[in-house]
């Protein structure tokens, strides 16, 4: 079998992290990425991280209810405002701003059989693991009946950016022990702290879960400007207005010598 070495590989590491919630079946997630750390730089055009591991036992296999993988990547969180539009005196305009306290900024959810196979609902709300359960709207900017449709909103526009995705049946699972897939990292990547996650489940409940983070940053002078914007926020101003005095003034020269 092709994934034996890798398997007995895996055997010898210890998880990173166990949950203490989680049910004591004897089963337990041994993780390993093809990256530690992703660098951004002027050339950055996206990435893919490949996350691989098996399933360690104490005991022989169950076989009366079907072993489930879900791997989750999460960006750092953000701040936005979702603004809903309505035609208005034969125009479209912003008719109402809802402000999301806090949203990722990137989220993939794989797994290797469909959500709703794998989990409950209790489960989902206790762990967060499906992006309704990430994105909080902030005060009682909307009624408790219209969140959901600024929620989906906001869903189905990064889904359509590649900033959150779901990928149902990505997980690949070899005999109920080895897994792999692989997660695709847009260009639009924000620079922080990333969390992996893996989550073992049977019959819907989370029995164990492994938790990994993968640093994403700038690199080279993206880096300098990124840094130079937080850090002197007046100076980039100032250097800023520079480098537009002496571009404008360069292109009017360039002008005045071509009519010569």
């Amino acid at each position: 079998m092709r994934f034996l070495p890798l398997f007995l590989l895996l055997l010898t590491l210890l998880p990173f992290t166990a949950d203490t919630q989680t049910r004591p079946t004897g089963e337990r997630i041994v993780a390993g990425f093809s990256h530690d750390f992703i660098d951004i730089s002027a050339r950055f055009d996206g990435s893919e991280i490949l996350v691989f591991g098996a399933v360690r036992r104490e005991q022989p296999i169950p076989e009366d209810n079907p072993l489930g993988i879900i791997v989750t990547v999460e960006g750092p969180p953000e701040t936005l405002t979702v603004r809903k539009k309505s035609h208005e005196f034969g125009i479209w305009m912003n008719t109402q701003n809802v402000r999301i306290r806090s949203a990722p900024s990137f989220y993939a959810v794989n797994t290797s059989w469909p959500v709703s196979f794998m989990l409950t609902p209790e489960q989902d709300r206790q762990y967060g693991i499906t992006l309704p359960r990430l994105i909080y709207i902030a005060g009682r900017d909307v009624s408790e009946e219209e969140e959901p449709a600024f929620v989906d909103a906001l869903i189905r526009i990064r889904r359509e950016s590649g900033t959150y995705q779901v990928n149902e049946r990505a997980v690949s699972l070899e005999e109920s022990t080895l897994f792999q897939t692989r997660v695709e990292l847009p260009s639009t990547l924000v620079e922080g702290t990333y969390i992996t996650r893996i989550y073992l489940t049977r019959e819907g409940q989370v029995i164990d879960r492994y938790e990994s983070h993968l640093p994403v940053y700038k690199v080279g002078v993206e880096r300098w400007v990124h840094l130079l914007a937080v850090e002197q926020p007046l100076m980039t101003g100032i250097l800023a207005l520079v480098v537009a005095v002496v571009a404008g003034w360069g292109a009017s020269a360039l002008f005045r010598s071509l009519r010569l």
